[in-house]
């Protein structure tokens, strides 16, 4: 018999995991820029600008999804 235990996130971890990840996700962002151009001011402007852009395409994102019925039970 195999038993499963459910675990529940608290909302603490959910932030803080969702700081780290926008973090690394930028750091990533601004490290290729600069490969690519060479121009660590650009990589700068295109990491502010991607976070900035990513967080209003998420958040719309997240609100859309709230008004889908599909896979809710």
């Amino acid at each position: 018999m195999v038993t499963c235990k459910m675990t529940k996130e608290t909302k603490t971890r959910s932030i803080v995991k969702s700081i780290t990840w926008r973090i690394l996700a930028t750091l990533t962002t601004i490290i290729l820029v600069v490969i690519f151009t060479k121009n660590f001011k650009i990589a700068i402007s295109v990491g502010i600008f991607e976070t900035i852009a990513k967080s209003i395409i998420y958040y719309t994102h997240e609100r859309v999804w709230t008004k889908v019925k599909w896979g809710n039970k």
